[in-house]
């Protein structure tokens, strides 16, 4: 069988992948260290005698290397995020140190690689719908929300000087607000996560800044089909593309909409960026043209908000009755 190596394998999208690829009968190794991950997220496949689980740190020599003996891909998605409330320091080491390791390893075996990156590179670019070739436009260094950005944006550089210097086939893939089942239940799983959280408990929605901000959300089988298609697809090697949905919403409206599909008494409370710290600077838009991913892959995202918003309140029910069943 065909063997897939996935970093972060435990996380939110990880366990998602994993899932999709034992279902299509690929032998799959997952490495996580647990810091955000679960292996609960792999409850459905942890006992298949086509997993394998490692729990480790990918920067650990031999880790990497051990774990893709005879693979045919290698999905690099292990990363810390957005540093909201601290940790850029530690950001900016776990995501380069990490994807220099998995770009070594993948090179010297000639590993097939999909990279992940975010659609946090383009910044403050102030012209959406984002191209793939459009300009990346970061704040300042004092800022510390940018260290995510700006890891991922040295990884992307990273992987095309392998693919260019050392004939590394890797894959970028941009992903835009992916979320569903699994993700985590705080603002590292995103705003929606958050969200269906406090409104589970009819606890205030805290709104960062206006709530006027847009993003666009994408159900996570849609992000996996971008990756499965992105692994058949050999033109999409040396490529970066995006992979989200189109349809955009304001933050405040994604509020709104949760409190009335969970049928919550919260209301929503506006949070300034003061009060978040570190300089902290948001962007007002955030929407992908995936013009490329439709033509070189036929990627097309089908769950609409609605029905994702629906699936993932259900999942996130389901946590909290585990965790409480007199409550929920």
């Amino acid at each position: 069988m065909p063997k897939i190596v996935i970093t972060g394998g435990a996380g939110f999208m990880g366990s998602n992948l994993a899932e999709r690829f034992i279902k299509s009968g690929w032998d799959v190794v997952v490495i996580d260290d647990l810091s955000f991950g679960s292996k609960a997220n792999l409850a459905r496949v942890i006992d298949n005698p086509a997993l394998t689980f490692v729990q480790a740190d990918i920067r650990k020599p031999g880790v990497v290397s051990d774990a893709c003996r005879n693979a045919d891909w290698l999905v690099h998605l292990a990363a810390y995020k957005i540093p909201r409330y601290g940790n850029a320091l530690k950001t900016l080491q776990v995501n380069n140190d990490g994807t220099r390791v998995v770009l070594e390893v993948a090179a010297d075996l000639g590993l097939k690689t999909i990279v992940a990156s975010t659609s946090d590179v383009y910044g403050k670019n102030i012209y959406p719908p984002f191209k793939e070739d459009n300009d990346l436009v970061l704040g300042p260094p004092f800022v510390r929300r940018w260290a995510y950005a700006v890891s991922k944006v040295f990884d992307e550089q990273m992987a095309m000087a392998f693919f260019a210097e050392r004939e590394l086939p890797v894959v970028i893939l941009r992903f835009f607000g992916s979320y569903g089942p699994h993700n985590h239940r705080s603002w590292w799983g995103g705003p929606q996560a958050v969200f269906i959280e406090q409104a589970l408990q009819h606890k205030p929605l805290t709104v960062h800044g206006d709530g006027r901000q847009t993003r666009t959300f994408c159900y996570v089988s849609d992000t996996i089909e971008g990756i499965r298609l992105a692994v058949e697809t050999p033109q999409a090697i040396g490529q970066v593309i995006n992979i989200g949905s189109e349809m955009e919403i304001n933050i405040l409206s994604l509020a709104e909409k949760i409190i009335e599909m969970t049928g919550s008494q919260s209301m929503i409370k506006l949070i300034p960026y003061e009060q978040i710290g570190g300089n902290y600077e948001d962007v007002r838009h955030r929407v992908p043209d995936i013009a490329k991913a439709r033509t070189l892959l036929g990627f097309e995202p089908r769950v609409s908000l609605s029905e994702g918003l629906r699936k993932t309140i259900d999942w996130h029910r389901l946590q909290k009755r585990q965790e409480d069943p007199t409550h929920f």
